[in-house]
């Protein structure tokens, strides 16, 4: 299989008979914007943790976590499995059979960002995924990365992607820049052997670089996840806000593009149950605890943190590391 080949082999599978089809498939799915981080991402002082699902279907939405995206299966069960990489767990599943789909128009998930090491990484995923004829939904350039998107067997979103060296990341009045350019799908490639797949497992370093969440309102959505939460905001535009911690570009986003006056979620559909952020220092931790405290909103006690509600019901851990 040649460069070329799996260019065209990659379009097929995301719908598109261009490179400008791709992207725009891709600026659909981000609404003109986007990115995510390892090394940085993963050494801020917050950062995302895990992802719990619940789903109707376990094994097929196990299998897909293992088999497409690369993840080890760390303990399953006939109602549940966590996957990770690298001896670090990164996603439950709850199994639900009973539960019905969550709306697209609903509050809840947009998709989880999963960030490969190195752009290297990338390239054999997208060998990996080209020569198993895995749908994809778009592939795109954000300038702070480079991203490919598709989705589990239960229409959770999903994004696999790289980042570029922070050091080349444009910043402007505490805005970092983003969009949705062509991926330049030759050039990745020229980083590995397009004949072979040799992406057995994702690397030990893949982690969750980022959570991308529909909301009902913005301005509530922020109010929550910068004001009381506490990340710090990086960019807003065109219906979506995205929030960090420690300047990389989001570890969090949030748009309102299908989700406009959602009202609060319904815990018996299938979707996120909830994400954790971790928080590596313990005065960290105590005020940021004591932050959400003040602001009057509900938090519970967990045994290795804390967890609130945001205004649609989405549930939010503070973890201490």
């Amino acid at each position: 299989m040649n460069i070329e080949l799996s260019r065209r082999s990659l379009l097929h599978l995301a719908g598109a008979s261009s490179l400008a089809m791709a992207a725009a498939a891709a600026a659909r799915a981000e609404g003109n914007g986007n990115g995510g981080g390892p090394t940085f991402a993963s050494r801020t002082p917050m950062r995302v943790g895990m992802v719990t699902l619940r789903v109707r279907q376990l094994d097929p939405v196990a299998d897909f976590y293992r088999d497409v995206i690369g993840l080890t299966v760390m303990e399953r069960t006939a109602t549940g499995a966590q996957l990770g990489s690298g001896g670090v767990r990164l996603l439950a599943l709850e199994a639900y059979p009973e539960a019905s789909a969550e709306s697209r128009n609903a509050a809840g998930l947009y998709h989880t960002a999963f960030l490969m090491p190195m752009r290297k990484d990338l390239a054999r995923w997208l060998v990996h995924v080209a020569m198993n004829r895995i749908p994809l939904s778009g592939f795109a350039d954000h300038r702070v990365s480079e991203s490919v998107y598709l989705d589990d067997p239960e229409g959770n979103g999903v994004e696999v992607y790289a980042d570029r060296d922070p050091s080349v990341w444009q910043w402007s009045a505490g805005s970092v820049t983003m969009a949705t350019d062509q991926l330049d799908i030759d050039d990745l490639l020229t980083l590995t052997d397009t004949h072979v797949s040799d992406y057995a497992k994702a690397p030990d370093g893949l982690r969750i670089g980022h959570v991308h969440l529909r909301v009902g309102d913005l301005g509530q959505a922020e109010s929550f996840y910068q004001g009381a939460v506490g990340l710090d905001p990086t960019r807003r535009r065109n219906g979506a806000s995205f929030l960090s911690s420690g300047g990389y570009h989001h570890h969090l986003g949030m748009n309102v593009w299908q989700s406009a006056g959602a009202g609060r979620r319904d815990e018996r559909v299938t979707g996120l149950a909830w994400f954790s952020l971790e928080v590596e220092k313990p005065d960290m931790f105590a005020a940021q605890e004591e932050r959400l405290r003040q602001t009057g909103i509900p938090v519970a006690t967990l045994a290795n943190g804390i967890e609130a509600i945001d205004p649609w019901g989405t549930r939010v851990r503070l973890i201490k590391v």
